[in-house]
């Protein structure tokens, strides 16, 4: 049963002002394009394409651009609104990775104010860097904007669909309203996350700021958007969920990647 976080009434009023921030500003959507020039780099030989160690007759270590991608595709929250780029989650999702002996690349696509319509319309653009993985985190505009949960359900269906089309698996970030918008709404609202990580067999992660969401210690000034230290909450709460996923990515993708 996911855990329920109860704001205190201060914090939902600095909320309610302002909420505008987590939609008000669409960011460049060059982050995807542009996201080799950010991602850490591990010397000449892969800055270039080329191991400069590989040896006649040995499988080289792929360089960074040929690693299996994993896309975090979402708003603000992914974006990293606020903070310097390498305390996103997707930058620190990329430490904990290679920490960890995973070699994969992770592209931060996500944009400031986007909801599940904006995503929608951006999705192919998203899936020309053919990733591996998908990391969804998209809706929470659509709640705090009061949207029609039947649209926000169809437009997260038809991402799903078409990323599940292009062979990647999906992460469905789940997330929660505050409670002044009402019992019915709000139930509906998470509803919506679990009826389709069931109806399509995604995997779920039930809440994205799970640990964080009203934490004044982990939250920036505006009261909405994660610190440095509230992402490196999240990437520890995603990490379970992810990890089930590596092997099984990883070794196909380093099956076809493998140069001798």
């Amino acid at each position: 049963m996911m855990r329920q976080w109860l704001p205190s009434a201060g914090a939902w009023i600095v909320f309610g002002l302002l909420m505008p921030n987590l939609w008000g500003c669409e960011q460049s959507t060059s982050d995807l394009s542009s996201s080799s020039s950010q991602a850490p780099r591990d010397g000449i030989g892969q800055r270039l394409g080329t191991d400069v160690t590989a040896q006649p007759g040995l499988a080289r270590e792929p360089a960074r651009e040929e690693l299996p991608k994993i896309v975090a595709f979402g708003n603000s929250l992914t974006a990293g609104a606020g903070i310097p780029a390498d305390e996103s989650y997707p930058s620190q999702l990329q430490r904990r990775l290679d920490e960890s002996g995973y070699r994969y690349r992770v592209i931060n696509a996500g944009v400031s104010g986007d909801t599940t319509a904006g995503g929608l319309r951006r999705v192919d653009w998203m899936l020309k860097s053919r990733p591996q993985i998908v990391i969804l985190e998209l809706g929470g505009n659509d709640g705090l904007r009061g949207l029609p949960l039947d649209q926000m359900h169809d437009n997260l269906e038809a991402i799903i669909q078409r990323v599940q089309a292009a062979d990647a698996q999906i992460i469905l970030a789940g997330m929660k309203l505050p409670l002044n918008y009402g019992d019915e709404y709000r139930a509906g609202f998470e509803a919506v996350y679990a009826q389709l990580a069931q109806a399509h067999q995604v995997t779920l992660m039930p809440f994205f700021l799970e640990g964080v969401g009203a934490q004044v210690h982990l939250n920036q000034a505006d009261g909405i958007h994660p610190t440095g230290n509230g992402y490196r909450v999240i990437v520890d709460h995603l990490w379970p969920v992810l990890k089930p996923l590596l092997r099984n990515a990883s070794q196909a993708a380093f099956d076809g990647s493998m140069v001798k």
